[in-house]
């Protein structure tokens, strides 16, 4: 779980970062799972897009994704929302949080 300080860090580490991942009119598919796995382990901040032809929440993707991969999420404004999760492997973490 993510304090409030550790979350307002990684809301402005995530407010110059590009979307990466997009939920189309399928929703949360395996292959949307798997790219997240890939992109938070490799990333640990990711920003993702609800598309307009999808027929869900962003809120309700955030929650599905975070069920499924185990990350924690940061916000969730208008159709995008951040999710993080620490990479596994202690050579690839790029993110140190404040305490």
């Amino acid at each position: 779980m993510l304090n409030s300080k550790q979350r307002a860090q990684l809301r402005g580490l995530a407010n110059t970062l590009p979307v990466t991942l997009h939920i189309g009119k399928d929703g949360v598919t395996e292959g949307v799972v798997r790219q997240l796995e890939e992109l938070l382990e490799s990333h640990e901040l990711v920003k993702g897009k609800v598309l307009e032809s999808a027929m869900a929440a962003p809120a309700t993707v955030s929650e599905a994704l975070c069920g499924e991969t185990h990350a924690d999420p940061v916000q969730c404004i208008g159709t995008k929302f951040v999710l993080y999760r620490q990479a596994r492997e202690p050579d690839k973490r790029r993110i140190v949080l404040v305490k």
